[in-house]
């Protein structure tokens, strides 16, 4: 089993439903978290926060109700969220001494290897500078072609990029069941999965949260981003205090465990981009694929 003592770069994601209630930050909350954040950056760990909010929080400062917004209210909402983000998680953790940075990025600030190079660049200075960089998909601009489409993706292809060990997705569930633990009383949660089946895919469902996007579907598929990228995951329930120092303590969690050899770099980029198409492979170079061989011609 994974603990968090033993983490040298460690990526954390925060959904809007536990940083956010009713329209207003879960400001005693954060506060725990940031506690929880500086024990371990004070072990040597280099903590990066995947944190979701900002549509969350403007929508309670304009005062917008429904459960989906339009395109222009959302984008709206972000901007005014996004201050009081950033402005919550600064506030936070300076009392622990630790200098926060605010990092903005859609699909195609990691689509593109020109801004992806620059992008990591900039977050390992940031890390290498001793601040917590705070990252967000930038809702602003961002539409259905070039979103992620939710923070779970997001944080795994964080993870990747950065070559971080852990990534920890605080969620509203203590981890992945074999059904929906809300309604199936016969639902069993898994301590520890060494790879993703199709049998697992099949036991994951939808969003549940009219605050979130994601749901047990993307969390799997960001373990398959982070684990294909040598970096381990863990699902764990977020909404106590102290949710970091909980899971180290032995609170219910997922771990999905890293594969043993890390792709390249370039292939762990590749295989955390968002699909955009179908690729058709004929038996024969199925054959070759899965062989390591290359699909060039002989000669």
């Amino acid at each position: 089993m994974a603990s968090l003592s033993t983490a040298k770069r460690l990526v954390v994601k925060i959904g809007s439903s536990l940083l956010v209630e009713d329209g207003r930050l879960r400001a005693q909350w954060l506060t725990t978290l940031a506690q929880d954040v500086a024990q371990i950056a004070s072990r040597g760990t280099q903590v990066i926060l995947v944190s979701s909010g900002s549509i969350a929080l403007g929508r309670g400062t304009l005062d917008l109700a429904g459960t989906e917004l339009p395109l222009e209210q959302s984008q709206a909402a972000a901007a005014v969220g996004q201050i009081r983000l950033a402005r919550a998680y600064e506030e936070a953790l300076a009392p622990h001494n630790l200098v926060t940075a605010q990092v903005l990025l859609t699909l195609e600030d990691s689509a593109d290897r020109r801004r992806y190079l620059n992008a990591r660049a900039t977050l390992e200075t940031l890390l290498t500078l001793g601040t917590v960089p705070i990252v967000n998909e930038n809702d602003t601009v961002a539409t259905d072609e070039i979103r992620f489409g939710d923070n779970d993706r997001l944080a795994a292809q964080i993870a990747v990029t950065v070559g971080a060990d852990q990534l920890i997705l605080l969620s509203d569930v203590d981890g992945f069941y074999s059904g929906n633990p809300r309604t199936d009383t016969d639902a069993r949660r898994y301590g520890i999965i060494d790879r993703i089946t199709p049998e697992i895919e099949a036991m994951a469902g939808d969003a549940g949260s009219g605050l979130s996007r994601g749901g047990m579907k993307t969390k799997l598929m960001a373990a398959k981003t982070a684990t294909a990228g040598g970096c381990a995951m863990a699902i764990t329930e977020g909404s106590r205090d102290h949710p970091l120092r909980a899971l180290d303590d032995g609170a219910h969690a997922t771990w999905f465990r890293a594969e043993t050899d890390p792709q390249a770099a370039r292939k762990r980029w590749i295989a955390a981009m968002k699909p955009r198409g179908e690729i058709t492979v004929y038996p024969g170079a199925a054959r070759a694929l899965a062989q390591g061989k290359s699909l060039l011609p002989a000669g």
